[in-house]
Formats: C-alpha cells, structure tokens, sequence
C-alpha cells in the first residue's frame, strides 16, 4: 500500500471498498489535517472532531476525488469549510474558554511570539492562494514532498517546482505583512518546516478507520443506518445538553446564594482588565523594538560592506585619474576629449546592462548584491556590437557575484566539515549557521549538495568525495558554474571558451593572471591584452597570444 499513490488508494476505495486502502490515505494525511483544523479551531478536541468529519467527506467523495491531482489542496480546503461551521457553532464556549485563557496567560511565561502570531492567519493565507500555489506550499511543507517529487506530481520540471514553491512562500509573506506582521523568506521557511504539521492524538486515527468502516457499511445497505446514526448523534448531544442546562441551573442558584462572592469576582476582574491591556501594550512595544533592532543589525551591516569596499574604490578612482593623465601627456589636449568620451560611452553602457537586469529580473541573481562599481565597469569594458555582447557582460556580472558567494560558501563548508569530523552535509541549507555574516537564505536556493560515493566496503570512493554545486545556470550558453568541495572552489568555463580550446592555454597563463590581480586588485581584464607586460616566459607569452585571437574570432562569430 506505501507504494500506490493517493489516486490509486481512492480508486481501490471506490471500487471495492478497501479498508486497508482508506487506512492507508487515513495515515499519510491525518497529521495534515489535523494540524490544520487545531489551527483554525483552537482546540484539541474540536480539531478531532473536525478531523473525522473531514473523512468521512473523504469516504463520501472518493469517486470525485479519483482524478484530483493533489488531495492533500481538497482537504485543507474542506477542513476550512467544516472548521468554519464547527467554530460558529460552539462559539459562546470558545469565547468563555479565550476568556479564560487570556487571564491565564498574565501569569504564565510567553511562548513562541512569532509561531504565534503567524499560526491563527496562516490557514486563511494559505486559502486566499491560487489553487498551483496552494498545492506547491501543501506538499512541501506539510506533506515533505522534495522538489523532484512536486514536480512529478504536478507535471512541471524540478526547477519550475521550486520556482512555484517560492513564488507562493513569498506570497505567504507579503500576506502576513499587510496583516502587520513583519518576517523574512526564510524565517517564514523555517517556521513552516518546523511547526506546519503536529501528530494528531494516537486514538484518533482508529476511530476514523471506524468510521470510514461505518460508512462503508452506510453505502451498502442504503441511507436508514446513516440515519440512525445520526439520530443517535443527536440523542447524545440532547442527553449532554440536558446535563449542562441542570449544572448550569445548579450554579445560578448558588450564585444567587452568594451574591457577595460574586460581586467580589467581579472587582477582581475589574482590576485584571488594565493589567492585561498594559501587558498587550507592553507586547505590542516589545515586538516592534525587535523590528527596529533587526532593521538596525541589517543596516550596520551593509554599512561594513561599503566600508570595506571604500579603500578598493578609492584606488581604482586614484588608477582612473592616473590614466587620465598619462593620455593626456601621450597625446595632448585631444587625448584628454577622447577619455572623457570613452569614459562617457562606458558609463553609459554600464546603465545599459542595469536597464538590461530590470526589464528581465529572471536574469538577475542573489549573489549580485556582491557585485561592486569595479565588477560592473570591467563587465561595461567592451562595446555592445551585438545582443550576444551584452548576455556575455551580464554573465561576467554574474560570474563576479557568483565567485564572491562561492569563496564565502568554501569558508562555511570548511567550517561545518571541522565541526562535523569531516562529514559531508546532506542538504546546502545545513551550511546555513556557519555564514559570518549571517547570509539570507534565498541565496542557498539556487546551490545543491553532490553526496560523496561510498564504496561496497563503506570507503569514499577516489574522485568522488562530496561537493556543491550550482544546480543550474541563467544563460546556459555564457555562465560559469561554480564548484565547492573540500579542496576549495573551482568553476567551469563557458561554452566559447572550450570551443576556442582556451581551457589549457588559460592554465599556462595563470600566473600572469595572478601577477595581473595583485598589481591592481581587481579581477581578470575584459581586453586580455592588457595582460602581456605580466608574463615571463615564451611559452606564456604564446598561450597569451592563442587566447587573445582566440577570443577576437569568437567575438567577431557574434
């Protein structure tokens, strides 16, 4: 039964009236729901009562339900509906029960604020998304279905599952914060892996089994028994109801008795309601003090990145004028007008790609928050000839980024490999914690973790030791993929560049490249002649210029 899916189960059910496979669907998702009726109702045993009421509408629309792509979005949505009328029903109980509960809570300690607030809105949210974006957040957050399998599932690729996941993530948030409540992408991850989904009392999965058994035997022998059934529901709650009017006309009679007792409570609660309003006041200051600081950490952090980027900005400003200079003794007061036109012109083609990146924000990337005014002036360096020009400089952009991530993420892997005694991470979000600063987590998303192969006698095999890697690129035709193993960070280089058989000649001249970065602390040069003063030897001087015409007559092909 693990094996059939939820379609295979409810056809099983319909057609033969499978006990074992309406058990089975019973145990996959009755944590699910659960989970979502003690939300909304508040609850434990109400959300029991919902809970089964949600299935036995199962077991009443398994033949409708055949062909439903994912279960699990018709019975979140049903567990609303019945949660709905289960909490207008019993209404006046539930307000004397968060009566009570609320003057409890002055004297006990405070739980999760966040969790909390979040957990009341978070099924209604959840209902106010599309039905695709619904399912995504269903099965991967309360049914821990991975990418691959949401995918499989809904017909999509891996990457427009994650993409979908995502998508409506951040409506979540965007939701929860016109309601005030103010959380980033990956904290809200965080909370739902963590708190989405809660075991439902062991005794109650038995008596849905029970009753689907009850409703089984109510299909065959026609509506009588379903009747009766209910009859003898409603004689119960009668006999209940008849209980309670007599306890409830026992305690008026003794609060008549004692009217002084009475009027006693009544100034005690009197004097209870301005404590708790001070103390919501007090809440209400308390958490937007922790909005504050978190915004305050966020700025002062930035702010060091800039800073530290200062001394690197003022020498290259400090290179720039130098150049100037230079020109303009080599070739006279003409050569001063045709710098600033040059410099005009590559400042211009600089906007060029920023205009580039906001019409096509599916080009951007993370990790070009890392980028710097020197990486977008080297990606600018060269002429736009031709729309292929400009997807080789945003990718340079991205490649610059890319490779500033990559050398953060190779100092947390080493960190996590030495707290770990060397063991490889199963999932690129366990790096997170070793991030120095803290990092968001929207950036592990486009990362994967390769396992290292483990031979039959339990050793890692040679070659094979665990990595990670980007799990796709933007432009498939220009980007370099990055590569991060315990060795360190190594990348692949695009297309053109293997086509141009560049890879090995790239290798001769790598200690001018070297030479290059250390002379003006910026990365490789778009004109690759500018190289030439930096190598040493006549075999790099020949690789050098192999690579250099190499290039020319791929640029001129575009």
């Amino acid at each position: 039964m693990n094996s059939l899916t939820d379609q295979q189960l409810l056809r099983d059910y319909t057609e033969r009236r499978s006990e074992t496979a309406f058990s089975e669907l019973v145990r996959r998702h009755i944590d699910f729901v659960y989970s979502a009726a003690l939300r909304m109702v508040r609850d434990t045993h109400l959300a029991e009562d919902v809970t089964q009421a949600v299935f036995l509408a199962l077991a009443e629309n398994t033949r409708q339900l055949t062909e439903h792509p994912v279960l699990s979005g018709w019975l979140h949505r049903t567990a609303q509906n019945l949660a709905a009328n289960a909490v207008r029903s019993d209404v006046r109980r539930r307000a004397r029960e968060q009566e009570a509960a609320t003057m409890n809570e002055l004297f006990s300690t405070e739980p999760d604020a966040t969790w909390e607030h979040i957990a009341p809105h978070l099924d209604s949210a959840i209902g106010d998304l599309s039905d695709t974006d619904r399912d995504a957040v269903l099965l991967r957050y309360f049914q821990r279905k991975s990418a691959h399998e949401i995918a499989k599932i809904l017909g999509l690729s891996d990457e427009a599952a994650q993409k979908r996941v995502s998508r409506a993530v951040e409506r979540l948030r965007e939701y929860f914060s016109k309601s005030g409540i103010a959380i980033g992408s990956g904290g809200l991850v965080a909370l739902l892996s963590i708190n989405a989904v809660q075991s439902a009392p062991m005794a109650l999965s038995g008596t849905i089994s029970a009753a689907a058994a009850v409703g089984v035997a109510v299909k065959t022998t026609g509506t009588m028994a379903a009747g009766k059934t209910l009859i003898m529901t409603t004689t119960q709650k009668a006999l209940i109801a008849t209980a309670l009017a007599a306890a409830l006309a026992t305690g008026v009679y003794e609060l008549a008795q004692n009217s002084r007792l009475q009027n006693d409570l009544q100034r005690v609660e009197q004097k209870l309601k301005p404590l708790a309003e001070q103390n919501e006041q007090l809440r209400r200051e308390r958490d937007g003090m922790q909005k504050q600081l978190l915004s305050a950490q966020q700025d002062a952090e930035q702010g060091k990145r800039q800073i530290s980027e200062l001394p690197k900005l003022r020498g290259d400003v400090a290179r720039l004028r130098a150049s100037e200079r230079e020109l303009a003794e080599l070739r006279g007061a003409d050569a001063e007008t045709t710098a600033q036109r040059e410099m005009k012109s590559w400042l211009i083609r600089v906007d060029q790609l920023k205009k580039r990146l906001e019409e096509n924000p599916d080009q951007k990337i993370p990790e070009l928050q890392f980028v710097t005014e020197q990486d977008w002036l080297d990606a600018a360096r060269r002429k736009f000839k031709t729309d292929k020009d400009i997807r080789g400089a945003l990718s340079q952009l991205r490649r610059s980024g890319e490779s500033a991530f990559a050398n953060m993420l190779d100092s947390a892997l080493r960190k996590y490999l030495e707290a770990n005694n060397g063991k490889f991470p199963n999932e690129v979000s366990a790096l997170q914690n070793y991030f120095k600063p803290p990092i968001d987590a929207a950036l592990l998303q486009r990362y994967e973790v390769v396992p290292p192969k483990i031979s039959p006698d339990g050793k890692i095999k040679q070659g094979n030791q665990g990595k990670v890697t980007q799990s796709f690129p933007i432009d498939d035709e220009f980007d370099t993929r990055f590569t991060i193993n315990a060795d360190g960070v190594s990348s692949a280089y695009p297309a053109w560049r293997k086509r141009t058989g560049e890879d090995s000649n790239w290798d001769i001249i790598s200690p001018a490249t070297k030479a290059y970065k250390a002379a003006y602390g910026i990365s490789m040069p778009t004109d690759l002649s500018l190289l030439r003063p930096f190598v040493t030897t006549p075999e790099q001087k020949a690789a050098l210029e192999k690579v250099i015409q190499a290039t020319k007559e791929e640029s001129d092909k575009k």
